[in-house]
């Protein structure tokens, strides 16, 4: 069995537990509800959503084994740098078993934002995550604004559009 096989599979269980936990009760995050805290390792540092508290926060949940992943990595890049300025702050989750995975991931598309990992899944359970990558806009008052399931070109326009909106407070 080759690493992708097995990268792909350990996703694919991943997401099935994830599925299975938000059918029996799990603790999804709703548009208007706090969101949950979190403090996980990162590339530098200790990675705390309250850290960020004041800010447009966009929490993005995403896996090494994940091709639209590889997709959203240059456009949080091109949304962290257009608008950093304006207070907002990326936060990458991911959700490997293995950090050195991630890692692996993270030299071939280079993060010009945040990167937390969560080898335990405990994160993406708490915000009900079903699928990679799932992204959520947390406003300055740390209150769930929006989540997102997936990621592709059509889909560019509407998150920035909703960031956009996020940033001007309206």
């Amino acid at each position: 069995m080759t690493l992708l096989t097995r990268n792909g599979l350990r996703g694919a269980f991943l997401a099935f537990l994830l599925l299975i936990g938000n059918s029996v009760g799990g603790y999804a995050v709703e548009k208007g509800n706090k969101a949950p805290d979190f403090q996980l390792s990162g590339t530098n540092g200790t990675v705390r959503l309250s850290d960020a508290a004041g800010s447009i926060v966009y929490v993005d949940f995403w896996a090494s084994w994940c091709g639209p992943c590889r997709q959203s990595f240059p456009w949080m890049n091109e949304m962290q740098e257009r608008y950093r300025a304006k207070g907002l702050k990326v936060i990458a989750v991911n959700v490997d078993a293995k950090t050195e995975d991630a890692r692996k991931f993270l030299a071939m598309n280079p993060s010009k934002f945040t990167v937390a990992f969560d080898p335990k899944g405990s994160t993406p359970a708490q915000y009900g995550v079903k699928g990679m990558p799932s992204s959520f806009i947390i406003g300055k008052d740390g209150k769930v604004i929006s989540s997102h399931l997936g990621f592709n070109a059509a889909d560019k326009g509407k998150l920035e559009n909703d960031i956009k909106t996020a940033l001007e407070g309206k």
